[in-house]
């Protein structure tokens, strides 16, 4: 296979892969608005308490963290969203950067807190931060 021919096989896959990457960081951004709200403004509700499944009061004493973690849920979705509309190869570095920064958090999560959260939100993650490399945009 002569450089012209590996050329036309990368671009054919390059397009599906990239718009698989950005579908799945949508859906990792859309997540986190919701993981924000559910922080920042349901933490106390009936389905904050059922979703983080603690007790009430525990709920309510920690709710102003919550809002602080939900306001860091919002800093990734701005991240994300900024990496869809950046130009090249501005873009690349930080959809790589802002995926690995929800990855980290997912482990960080899981680890510390439920590990529901390696499902939620480290692993869509780290399919976003595949398809990004193998994109190469």
């Amino acid at each position: 296979m002569v450089a012209d021919d590996f050329d036309r096989v990368e671009s054919r896959y390059a397009r599906p892969v990239s718009c698989a990457a950005t579908i799945v960081i949508v859906l990792v951004a859309v997540a986190h608005v919701w993981f924000a709200i559910l922080e920042m403004v349901l933490w106390t509700k009936p389905i904050g308490i059922k979703t983080f499944g603690r007790p009430k009061q525990v709920m309510i004493d920690s709710a102003s963290l919550a809002q602080n973690q939900g306001l860091y849920n919002l800093f990734l979705v701005a991240g994300l969203a900024w990496s869809l509309v950046a130009a090249e190869p501005m873009a690349h570095a930080l959809k790589l950067f802002f995926l690995g920064c929800v990855l980290v958090a997912g482990i960080f999560g899981a680890i510390t807190a439920s590990k529901k959260i390696l499902f939620v939100q480290a692993l869509p993650a780290a399919i976003g931060l595949a398809l990004v490399v193998l994109s190469g945009s």
